[in-house]
């Protein structure tokens, strides 16, 4: 009998040893498991080294982020890419894959307006606070939803118009400008953006012309342009099309000033344009050229000991793709840190508590708040154009 109840002690105390071993794993186990982030963007196509940008830009913040011990009690940061092809039916079917499979934290959407406002009802709809590291189109963070959850640390159309006009007032000493748009909601976006740039100065456009993603041939439209008195051409369009505007200006032997947004800079723009193409100049959020603050000058030296093929500075391009994503991390990983948890809506919440952060394009300061969801504002933005390949600022040498 005594022999029994001392086997029957030994069962229960191992099996009390085993149970116990079971939740301290289990709860390590939970301890441990990663915070996804979510990546949507081109990775194939004319605009895959822009996406590329993209993903090493928050792969270095993640490095980071993870060598200071991660999250919310040591949980790692894990990146999760999509490819999205630049197409936007592409686009919602990998979101929905991240949101709903991967159960990302964060959400960054990458190149296309288009493709972002596809997602964007569904973050706002499944509370997925979502990250704009590269599209501009204004209606992203400007959508209409209540509670918002798209953010962006990138161009804003409605903010860049402005800036186009100033720039190609000061410059070139526009007063008769033409627009050359691609025809989709970024061009829409930047139509609506242009035309209130203009109207607060009491101008008007000379004309408005549009193309589409794989027209060859702009000659047409730019003639129209021409033909109206244009002095210099608001252009915006992603790298193809924008390369053919510069060829058929070419073929048309039409020199005339081309103020863009940022679509040259996402990917073989110079190789694609040919020589003329230098000649445009378009904005940039930032220039890895030039005198860097600390912030910059790690970054460079983290970007080539990861990435063997970076050698140099003209190696980092398109620059705002890896300067955009990478400050839009570290801000994405303050709002986690502020939520206490990956819960959508205390993280969306969380980017309202963001006091001071000491980034690579500037020192953001309550960067995000109601109503106001995009970090990156009128003065924070520079002017650049190709030199020998490289993207660099206006009127510097290297």
């Amino acid at each position: 009998m005594a022999n029994k109840l001392l086997r029957l002690s030994r069962r229960h105390f191992v099996g009390g040893v085993v149970s116990t071993v079971a939740v301290l794993a289990a709860t390590a186990g939970f301890a441990a498991e990663p915070i996804k982030i979510g990546l949507v963007t081109a990775l194939s196509g004319q605009s895959a080294l822009a996406g590329e940008a993209i993903s090493r830009g928050l792969t270095i913040a993640i490095d980071e982020i993870n060598a200071k011990g991660g999250l919310l009690g040591g949980r790692m940061i894990e990146l999760v890419r999509r490819d999205d092809e630049g197409n936007p039916a592409k686009g919602v079917t990998a979101a929905r894959e991240l949101i709903f499979r991967e159960k990302v934290a964060v959400l960054f959407g990458g190149l296309d307006t288009p493709v972002s406002m596809a997602i964007v009802p569904i973050i706002n709809q499944e509370k997925t606070p979502f990250m704009g590291p590269w599209a501009a189109g204004t209606g992203i963070t400007k959508n209409g939803a209540d509670p918002n959850f798209a953010f962006r640390v990138s161009a804003v159309d409605e903010i860049v118009d402005v800036g186009m006009l100033d720039y190609a007032q000061k410059t070139f000493q526009a007063a008769k400008p033409g627009m050359i748009l691609v025809n989709n909601p970024w061009g829409e976006s930047n139509e609506v953006g242009l035309k209130a740039a203009l109207d607060a100065k009491g101008m008007k456009a000379v004309g408005v012309e549009k193309f589409q993603e794989n027209d060859v041939d702009l000659v047409p439209q730019l003639t129209r342009l021409k033909s109206a008195g244009a002095d210099v051409l608001f252009m915006v369009g992603n790298v193809g099309p924008s390369a053919q505007v510069v060829k058929s200006l070419d073929r048309m032997g039409w020199k005339v000033p081309v103020v863009s947004h940022w679509g040259p800079a996402g990917g073989r723009f110079t190789e694609l344009a040919g020589p003329n193409g230098k000649d445009v100049h378009f904005v940039q959020t930032y220039s890895f050229y030039g005198k860097q603050s600390p912030v910059g000058e790690r970054l460079i030296a983290a970007l080539k000991a990861k990435y063997p093929a970076i050698k140099s500075v003209a190696d980092i391009t398109p620059a705002v793709g890896v300067a955009n994503a990478y400050d839009g991390m570290h801000l994405a990983a303050l709002a986690i840190a502020a939520a206490g948890s990956t819960d959508g809506d205390a993280v969306r919440q969380g980017f309202y508590k963001i006091g001071s952060y000491e980034g690579l394009i500037k020192t953001y300061k309550a960067p995000f708040a109601p109503g106001r969801h995009d970090a990156i504002q009128a003065n924070d933005y520079v002017w650049a154009q190709f030199i020998d390949n490289r993207i660099v600022p206006v009127g510097l040498k290297d």
